[in-house]
């Protein structure tokens, strides 16, 4: 009898496990956990004011990728239903039956589970409950209720994608100060211009779906002037971030630099909407993001004694 699902007995059994592997890692969204990570690391250098414990970064990394793998497998999980409506998603393991849906879901919650548990021993009690607030806030409220109900989606949920800087912080000092909070603010800034520049590249997807993503619900114009705005807030609270976090020159001629350059790029999309044009700014943002995170860390270690 035929079976639904990618991985068939016809298949050698060396190709199996190697498929269903494959689609087990697809779960977790690798590229959206190396941008996760890709702020806690500096979280934890300037928590440090140098280079932090490695056998605490590497927990830290562990458990922050289980987690987020954990949030990712779940999301995706809840969202079965309209990812296989968009071209884009509709080749994730659930629409492609590569995994049933019941063992997606219980990988996702066995991840965030052992997360939790990996964290709280090795890392801390507050790292780890603010790891686990993220994947609760990502695949409920996110997932659940804004994503499919308000075209402000994006900027709500977008604090799940913060909180990584909240844990790295936490996992060096065991608390949450206003460094940590500063940094939390301009990875949350930072989600709209970014997560916008991909739905306006995918909009029709969106729309067949039926997700208010704002092009969808506002139109091309009015999601660019959002972008701008939002982008434009950003810039101001990366340069507020130098007394905030006493940063030095380091992060100061790089966040000036990275900022008059990433609202050049978000500006360009005022007047060339195209997909092509939005995907640019859409990567332009992970650069900016990345080096930005990276002057922290640099600033860290040697803009205390510049």
């Amino acid at each position: 009898m035929a079976t639904p699902f990618a991985v068939t007995e016809a298949t050698p059994r060396a190709g199996r496990a190697l498929t269903v592997f494959a689609a087990y890692v697809k779960l977790t969204k690798p590229r959206i956990i190396e941008l996760l990570l890709i702020t806690t690391v500096p979280a934890m250098f300037l928590a440090a004011s140098g280079v932090p414990k490695i056998g605490l970064v590497v927990a830290t990394l562990i458990g922050g990728t289980a987690a987020a793998g954990g949030a990712n497998a779940i999301n995706q999980y809840l969202d079965r239903d309209i990812d296989q409506l968009m071209h884009r998603t509709r080749h994730r393991p659930l629409p492609a039956h590569e995994i049933p849906p019941g063992h997606a879901l219980m990988f996702g919650i066995s991840l965030a589970v052992a997360a939790f548990s990996f964290m709280t021993l090795t890392v801390g009690v507050l790292a780890a409950a603010l790891a686990a607030s993220a994947v609760v806030f990502y695949a409920v409220v996110y997932t659940l209720w804004l994503k499919r109900r308000t075209a402000q989606n994006i900027v709500i949920g977008g604090a799940a994608g913060a909180v990584p800087v909240l844990v790295g912080w936490a996992a060096v000092t065991g608390r949450v100060e206003a460094p940590a909070l500063g940094l939390f603010l301009i990875v949350f800034l930072w989600t709209p211009p970014h997560f916008w520049a991909l739905s306006l590249v995918y909009r029709d997807d969106y729309a067949a779906a039926g997700v208010p993503m704002l092009p969808v619900v506002a139109g091309i114009d009015r999601t660019t002037q959002q972008m701008w705005w939002y982008a434009v807030v950003l810039v101001i609270c990366t340069m507020a971030f130098i007394p905030v976090g006493g940063m030095g020159w380091p992060y100061g001629v790089a966040a000036a630099g990275l900022g008059v350059w990433f609202l050049r790029s978000v500006r360009r999309v005022r007047t060339d909407s195209s997909r092509r044009a939005a995907m640019r700014v859409f990567r332009d943002s992970i650069v900016y993001l990345t080096l930005l995170f990276a002057a922290v860390a640099v600033d860290a270690v040697f803009g205390r004694v510049a």
